[in-house]
C-alpha cells in the first residue's frame, strides 16, 4: 500500500512517470481526468487519429488549454506539459516514456503497438483487452523475455477479478468461481449498434453520446464483453472457462456462493475453478435486488473444515451450506482507476495481472442467420457476437477468433447461433494480426492448469 509513497519520492526528485498514451475514448479519457491530479505522474504524450478531438476531451474533463500547448515530445519533457499528436509510434519510441497505455480498442492495432512498446522497452498497460483476449498470452511473454511490464488494466473488471483470485490463493483458498456482473437476456445477443439503445437508456444516463462507441457499449449487453474478459482472467490465473461457456445465471450479492457452486451441490456450475458472470435482471426481466451489475466476485471455498466453520460465524456471505463464501466489490471506476497499473508496473514492476496460459478463447457467433458473402463487422457489430469457449474445444475445432471476425466475407451460410470457423471466411493468412495469432496458438496450444 505505498505506490503513492513512491509516487511522491519521484516527484520530488523530479522525475515523475513519464506516460504515452494511445486512444483518447472513453476510457482513456477517464484516465486523463485523474492522472492530471496524480502527483508523480506525467503524461508526456497522447496519440490519437483525432487530435483535436482529443485536445476537446482533455479540456472537457479539466485540463487548462496551456497544459496541452506542448508543441513536440521534447517541449514536453522539459516544460511538464503534454503534447497531443495523431503519431503513436513517435510516442512509443520516445526514450525517455516508461510506461505506454494502449487504450485503442481495436485488437489489430492493440498487438502491434504493445509489440513496438516492448521492442521499444517501454511497460504496456494492456486496457485494449481485445488484443489480450486474441494475443495476450504471445504479447505477456514477449515483454517478460524483454524485461518490461505487460498488464491487464486496473479499473476495468479483469483486472480486479484477477485481484480477487490472487487474494484467495494467498489466503489458502480454493477458487471456486469467479467472475463479474452484468445485464443479462437471451435476447441480448441479438443486439445490434441500432437496438442497443432502447436497452442502454433504462439503466445508464449517458447525457452525452458522443463520447460513446454504440459498437462497443453494444458487446456489454450482446454476450461479447463478458466473453472477453472472462477469457482475459481465465488465462491469466489458470481458470478454465465452462464447457458452453458463460451462463449468466441471475443472483444477488447475497447469493453468489449459492449460484456459483458446482450443480453437484445445489449451485449452476459444471465444475469448480471456473468463470462466470451473473446477471442483474431475471429470465423475466425483473431486477435482481442487492445485484452486483457493475461489480466483480470470487466465491471460495477451503480444506479446512474449520474455516467453513468460520465462513458461518463471520458472515462471509456463505452458501447454505456454510461450505462456500463470496468475496465481493460493488462496483469499479474503470478508467479513473488506471493510476493503479501505471504505478505497478513502472514503480514495482509488478503488472496487475497479466496472461500466463491460453485456457480460454473467444469465438465468433452467428448473431442471426448469415449469408455467403456477407461481410462480418466484429464486436458488438450486426453479424456476431462473441462466446467464451475453452481454448483446446477452439483449436480442435478451428473456430475463428472474435478479434478476427471484422471485415472478412463469409464463403458459406452460417445458421443463427453456430460459431463460425476459419473455414467458413475468407482472410489474409499474411495479415499481421493472422499471423500472431497463429504463433500464439502455436506456443500455446495445451490449456494449463496455470
Amino acid at each position: 500500500m505505498n505506490l503513492a509513497s513512491m509516487l511522491r519520492e519521484r516527484a520530488a526528485a523530479g522525475k515523475p512517470v513519464r506516460i504515452g498514451q494511445i486512444g483518447a475514448g472513453k476510457f482513456g479519457t477517464m484516465f486523463l481526468s485523474q492522472v492530471r491530479l496524480t502527483q508523480g505522474m506525467h503524461l508526456m504524450g497522447l496519440a490519437d487519429l483525432m487530435p483535436a478531438r482529443a485536445k476537446e476531451r482533455l479540456t472537457g474533463v479539466g485540463w487548462p488549454k496551456e497544459q496541452i500547448a506542448a508543441t513536440s515530445l521534447d517541449d514536453a519533457l522539459k516544460s511538464g506539459k503534454t503534447f497531443v499528436t495523431e503519431d503513436a509510434m513517435s510516442v512509443i519510441a520516445h526514450p525517455e516514456i516508461e510506461v505506454v497505455i494502449e487504450a485503442t480498442g481495436d485488437p489489430a492495432t492493440g498487438i502491434r503497438l504493445c509489440q513496438q512498446a516492448i521492442q521499444h522497452g517501454k511497460h504496456i498497460v494492456m486496457v485494449n483487452v481485445e488484443a489480450d483476449a486474441l494475443a495476450g498470452p504471445l504479447l505477456a511473454r514477449r515483454a517478460k523475455e524483454a524485461g518490461v511490464v505487460y498488464s491487464l488494466a486496473w479499473g476495468d473488471q479483469p483486472a480486479l477479478i484477477c485481484e480477487h483470485v490472487d487474494w484467495a490463493r494467498t489466503c489458502g483458498f480454493n477458487v471456486v468461481c469467479a467472475g463479474r456482473g452484468g445485464r443479462y437476456q437471451p435476447s441480448y445477443h441479438q443486439l445490434t449498434p441500432d437496438t442497443v439503445w432502447d436497452v442502454l437508456g433504462k439503466f445508464i444516463n449517458i447525457k452525452d453520446r458522443s463520447h460513446i462507441n454504440p459498437k462497443m457499449f453494444n458487446s456489454f449487453l450482446d454476450g461479447t464483453k463478458p466473453g472477453i474478459e472472462l477469457t482475459a482472467v481465465c488465462n491469466a490465473t489458470g481458470l478454465f472457462p465452462q464447457s458452453g461457456g458463460l451462463s449468466f445465471p441471475p443472483a444477488s450479492r447475497f447469493e453468489l456462493a449459492d449460484v456459483c457452486k458446482p450443480r453437484s451441490d445445489g449451485g449452476t456450475l459444471e465444475r469448480k475453478g471456473t468463470t462466470e458472470m451473473v446477471s442483474s435482471l431475471t429470465r423475466e426481466g425483473q431486477d435482481v435486488p442487492h445485484h452486483i451489475a457493475m461489480g466483480t466476485f470470487v466465491v471460495v471455498d477451503s480444506d479446512s473444515p474449520y474455516a467453513a466453520q468460520c465462513f458461518a460465524e463471520y458472515h462471509t456471505l456463505p452458501d447454505k451450506s456454510a461450505q462456500y463464501a463470496a468475496l465481493y466489490r460493488p462496483t469499479h471506476m474503470i478508467g479513473l482507476e488506471l493510476g493503479i497499473s501505471v504505478a505497478s508496473a513502472a514503480l514495482r514492476k509488478e503488472p496487475t495481472g497479466a496472461p500466463i496460459c491460453f485456457n480460454s478463447d473467444v469465438v465468433a457467433t452467428a448473431k442471426r442467420a448469415l449469408k455467403k458473402g456477407e461481410v462480418l463487422d466484429g464486436e458488438g457489430g450486426f453479424t456476431v457476437w462473441g462466446r467464451q469457449t475453452p481454448a483446446d474445444v477452439s483449436l480442435k475445432q478451428g473456430y475463428l477468433p472474435l478479434g478476427l471476425a471484422h471485415e472478412v466475407k463469409l464463403k458459406t451460410d452460417i445458421a443463427e447461433g453456430q460459431p463460425l470457423k476459419w473455414d467458413d471466411v475468407i482472410f489474409d493468412p499474411g495479415a499481421h494480426a493472422v499471423k500472431i495469432r497463429r504463433e500464439m496458438e502455436a506456443m500455446f496450444g495445451r490449456p494449463n492448469n496455470g
